[in-house]
């Protein structure tokens, strides 16, 4: 177990015995942007939709990880790695849930501004989750009018600067060496809001080899131009070195679960040897206008940025003599762009509104692709020579139109978005071949749905859409044997069905329930993983079928309480074959296998309880998910099942101008080993992920307004 700062954490408690953010009650109807475009409330959109508030995202939260926040949204399975190298895993009723890393299937937007490349590939990391005001969450058939992705779509909003300026800061520590520390100011001034954020994050990480440094800044200026104008600018930055401590096979889990993996026939490390570890910078600005005309509204956004990344892996020596390999080191520089502009019109027909939406997406990215061997002589993990160099850029024009109809017990709504997504690669390494190439894709995805008031308290839904996943330049870098670009992928199409149900029960409840089914042809899998690099190929259909189920209740002496459960039936309808690493055998996927990295069922609890006078509040988490196989053989030891409790305390109060805050939270309480996530495929068996046993969080902020 690595050192913690405890006589660090024990000085901060005694000073500040408060809490930084105090549970606010349950919000049973919150207003949502997201499916519709426009405010709108979530008891009457036809959607799964969830908000996670301010308050929840901080509830004893370092405000690293989305994970944090989202573990109670149904239908999400967002899971903290414990490497920082690859990112979270987050998937969307199955949706993303094989991405070796980063973001895959579901579409990441914060403060109107794509965290998702065209090519539908997104890093959760970027989101600030210091100053979000909400996360808004959306799944189902709604989300297809959003693009190339069939998962979902995450939100992330940031409040404008505005009222008396104040400034705040914050610190937390923990296990593992973790700490943070963060410091903001907001207010307005001439007319001009302001936001501004700063944080550094620092962490040992669980297992060896996982440290972690991540510096991440934000600065956001409101301000109306005109009486009924507003622009928004917005700038952030994201700096992250990490350590990539890679997968564990279940026996190396099974005897020591914070260790590195090891080779069975040398018993050396090769994440140590070969020093596995990921650099990020991430620089983005962009802009929003909106402009009002009446019931007309015009608005109009555009973003740039430029992201750098290298990455060290443990490919072997021996495998790299391929001519055909690109190496061991992955280094390139991304340039991307966008613009977008809609138009919205409210007009009053057949004794009800409606409200039109017409809106085109322009998004580019470009990379400066190359890759190195990974050893020079004997000296392993340094950059050698070039193996890989090249151009790849992708472009993605979309138009969509939405547009619905609500009346005093009917709501109709309906849209349409034609994507056309193009790829184009340019070797400027030909001593191996030139693997150049271009490939496009288009396709049109309709959407409707419908809600019927029931009675005052219950609204009753149901909607249905076509969706598509293109692949993404990760999945298309290589061929069978490693080699060349495939290009003759196919994007995953689509069918989605939902029917669900939301009711207040008296005036301290809410339950939300949503019942769907998913058949998807094209399915993206695995082709082959040779040589420490993996193929992919199109499947046949798949079926995702389940029910997602939420309620929420405000209780007497000021408890409140949430339930969130998700059943989910993922498999294959068709069988299919793939080739496995050296000795190179080819394997059969059975027909009712079940998909990999999907537990096929989850659940989530919290109770919490307030006290107003003092501010002291405290709450306990329970989380628990079935079993989760980890390639599409089912053949190999399934992630087990688990249930783990946290425990969260502290205390607001306001002194003066003051507002001082602490917290403490200790997780998995009962010191249970499991594994947490999973690497869906892995060409060395290293599919399992560990979590940490007992782990513990403390943290104080003080926020002063002049």
């Amino acid at each position: 177990m690595k050192p913690t700062p405890k006589r660090l954490v024990v000085l901060l408690a005694a000073a500040f015995p408060c809490l930084a953010v105090a549970d606010a009650a349950v919000t049973l109807d919150s207003i949502v942007v997201t499916g519709s475009r426009t405010e709108h409330s979530s008891f009457d959109l036809p959607a799964a939709v969830d908000v996670v508030d301010a308050a929840k995202i901080a509830a004893g939260q370092a405000r690293v990880n989305v994970s944090e926040a989202l573990a109670g949204v149904p239908g999400i399975n967002v899971q903290n790695r414990q490497n920082y190298a690859q990112d979270l895993q987050i998937s969307s009723r199955g949706f993303g849930a094989r991405s070796a890393f980063g973001v895959r299937g579901i579409r990441l937007v914060a403060d109107g501004i794509p965290a998702s490349m065209p090519d539908g590939q997104g890093q959760a990391a970027t989101f600030n989750l210091d100053r979000a005001e909400r996360i808004e969450v959306m799944r189902g058939p709604l989300s297809s009018i959003y693009g190339n992705h069939a998962g979902g779509v995450i939100q992330m909003f940031t409040p404008d600067g505005k009222g008396r300026p104040s400034v705040e800061g914050s610190f937390s520590a923990g296990s593992y060496g973790s700490w943070k520390a963060d410091v903001s100011a907001q207010g307005e001034a001439g007319g001009v809001g302001y936001l501004i954020d700063t944080s550094r994050f620092v962490t040992d990480g669980y297992r060896d080899h996982s440290e972690a440094k991540r510096d991440q800044s934000m600065a956001k200026l409101t301000f109306r131009p005109s009486q009924d104008g507003k622009l928004t600018l917005l700038a952030n930055s994201f700096k992250q070195q990490a350590d990539d401590p890679q997968g564990l096979t279940w026996n190396e889990f099974k005897a020591d679960p914070e260790a590195v993996a090891r080779d069975g026939a040398s018993a050396t490390s090769p994440a140590l040897a070969f020093n596995t570890r990921k650099t990020i910078e991430h620089t983005q600005g962009g802009l929003n206008y909106e402009h009002r005309f009446g019931d007309q509204t015009v608005q109009f956004s555009a973003y740039a940025g430029q992201r750098s990344t290298i990455q060290y892996q443990s490919i072997p020596v021996g495998p790299q003599g391929n001519p055909r390999h690109s190496g061991g080191v992955i280094d390139f520089d991304r340039d991307f762009s966008g613009m977008s502009g809609r138009w919205t019109g409210r007009y009053q027909l057949a004794g009800g509104r409606l409200t039109t939406t017409l809106g085109v997406d322009y998004e580019k990215s470009v990379d400066d692709r190359r890759g190195y061997e990974n050893f020079i002589g004997s000296t392993l993990g340094v950059k050698g020579r070039l193996r890989r160099e090249e151009k790849d850029r992708v472009v993605s024009f979309d138009q969509y139109a939405q547009a619905e109809w609500q009346g005093e017990r009917w709501t109709f709504s309906g849209g349409l978005r034609h994507s056309q997504l193009s790829f184009k690669v340019q070797d400027q390494y030909l001593s191996n071949g030139n693997d150049s190439g271009k490939v496009s894709y288009n396709k049109t995805t309709p959407t409707v749905g419908a809600l019927y008031r029931l009675t005052d308290s219950v609204n009753l839904y149901a909607s249905a859409a076509r969706g598509f996943e293109a692949p993404t330049f990760n999945e298309m870098f290589y061929s069978s044997g490693g080699g060349s670009f495939n290009f003759s992928l196919k994007p995953s199409n689509s069918t989605h069905y939902e029917t669900g149900l939301k009711a207040m029960l008296g005036e301290h409840n809410r339950l939300d329930v949503a019942v769907f089914q998913i058949k998807t042809d094209n399915e993206m899998v695995v082709l082959s993983s040779l040589g420490g690099r993996t193929a992919y190929q199109n499947a046949g259909p798949t079926t995702r079928r389940g029910v997602e189920i939420a309620l929420d209740s405000r209780w007497v002496n000021n408890f409140t309480s949430r339930l969130a459960y998700t059943l989910l039936d993922a498999k294959y309808d068709e069988s299919f074959s793939f080739a496995t690493a050296p000795p190179v055998v080819t394997k059969t996927v059975k027909a009712g296998n079940r998909l990999p990295g999907i537990a096929a069922h989850t659940l989530y609890g919290e109770l919490a309880w307030k006290h107003p006078a003092s501010g002291f509040h405290a709450a306990v988490e329970g989380i628990a998910r079935s079993k989760v196989y980890v390639e599409d053989m089912n053949s190999e030891t399934a992630a087990p099942g688990y249930a783990i409790a946290n425990l969260r305390f502290g205390v607001e109060r306001d002194v003066g101008q003051f507002k001082l805050g602490s917290f403490f939270r200790l997780n998995n309480i009962f010191d249970r080993q499991y594994v947490g996530s999973v690497i869906v495929g892995d060409g060395n068996g290293r599919y399992y992920e560990s979590a940490p046993g007992r782990n513990w969080l403390a943290g104080v902020t003080a926020r002063y307004a002049f």
